[in-house]
């Protein structure tokens, strides 16, 4: 058979996943399946593109490393406008089919925890949400043990001719990223002599701010929509949410705003 539009994708398969599971059902339960499958696909698309960013980086690519930190931003942008969607959903439609999620919630995305791993906040505590062999526990096995975008920048600047010191580049890469004086003084280099590297800095910076962006509405929308309520899957809900705003995944190039 010829490849057409429905088999490529696979139209009649993804159609077939939206399955509501309250009585009628409930007419915004279909909105709240698709939005978070939509935001699953997205999650990947993002992992693939950082998998891509950091070879780029290594690479020394510096034109693909700007383009394709350019899309990622782009979707970055996408999945804040999809909670304005989301909040189109009362408080009390929500409550109409939240029971139907028992223990189910949204931090048990292994996808999220992925991409926090790669932008380098990695939290080997996330593993016991996952049962052990399981596809998901053993992908953030990998993640957390692997490098992340932070070093694959490391090795770009180096690569560049810019004196990283050496401690940075053999970091403990399962170790959270710390702030390092001496890792500044190369960057306030970088801003001041080298315009590529300068702007590779600043979309990663944009990076950054458009994950704490999409935290920031996150929060807002739980806050909205059950309150101070903990959430389905026992977490303490907006309360825990709120305690990962302003954590940036990158320190030193917020750390240097001050002495530039």
């Amino acid at each position: 058979m010829p490849v057409t539009y429905s088999s490529y994708l696979k139209i009649d398969e993804l159609l077939r996943l939206q399955q509501p599971l309250s009585d009628g059902p409930e007419h915004d339960e279909m909105l709240f399946i698709v939005i978070h499958q939509v935001y699953e696909l997205w999650f990947k698309q993002m992992l693939h593109e950082l998998d891509y960013l950091q070879r780029l980086l290594v690479a020394n690519d510096t034109p693909r490393a700007l383009h394709t930190l350019k899309r990622v931003l782009t979707i970055l942008k996408v999945n804040v406008a999809q909670i304005d969607i989301l909040e189109t959903m009362t408080p009390l439609e929500f409550l109409s089919f939240r029971a139907r999620l028992e223990s189910g919630s949204g931090f048990q995305s292994h996808q999220f925890r992925a991409f926090e791993c790669v932008l380098g906040v990695k939290q080997p505590a996330a593993l016991e949400r996952y049962a052990p062999g399981s596809a998901a526990r053993t992908e953030l096995q990998h993640r957390l043990a692997a490098p992340t975008v932070w070093d694959a920048f490391l090795r770009y600047l180096a690569g560049a001719g810019h004196a990283v010191p050496a401690t940075a580049l053999a970091r403990d890469v399962t170790q959270p990223i710390e702030e390092s004086p001496d890792l500044q003084s190369v960057l306030l280099a970088v801003y001041r002599d080298d315009a590529a590297a300068r702007t590779v800095c600043e979309r990663l910076v944009d990076l950054d701010e458009g994950v704490q962006e999409w935290r920031y509405r996150h929060v807002k929308m739980v806050q909205r929509t059950i309150g101070t309520k903990r959430g389905t899957g026992g977490s303490d809900g907006a309360a825990y949410l709120k305690t990962t705003l302003d954590r940036p995944a990158f320190p030193d190039l917020w750390a240097i705003r001050t002495q530039l």
